[in-house]
């Protein structure tokens, strides 16, 4: 596995999701500066692909939390997946997958899978 430097941390819009290509496979990156604490960098990554509604558009859903969990609600059918593991809050035989993210001197590496 390596590390795929995906863009500068500056260029990343609080809150709002973004779409990244990584070794070929789609990936929805988040930042969420209030969550950044310690080694946390407040960066979350996941597929971007929602298995609900079949296309490609987590990036593309609205960030909050529920029951204390932050989460992304997905635009076609609102199922809300942890950030911090991809775990679908409504349906738990669903999950994204979680990718390693982390920043180094202000650019943001998502870890590639091989």
């Amino acid at each position: 596995m390596s590390w795929v430097k995906v863009c500068a941390l500056g260029e990343l819009t609080p809150e709002v999701g973004v779409a990244a290509l990584v070794a070929g496979e789609q990936v929805a990156l988040f930042y969420l500066p209030a969550l950044a604490h310690g080694e946390q960098s407040g960066l979350f990554a996941l597929d971007n692909w929602d298995p609900h509604g079949e296309a490609f558009v987590i990036s593309r859903g609205i960030v909050g939390d529920l029951g204390e969990v932050p989460c992304v609600a997905s635009p076609l059918y609102k199922h809300h997946y942890a950030l911090a593991d991809g775990r679908c809050l409504e349906d738990p035989g669903v999950a994204l997958r979680a990718w390693a993210v982390r920043v180094d001197n202000d650019q943001v590496y998502i870890q590639a899978r091989s």
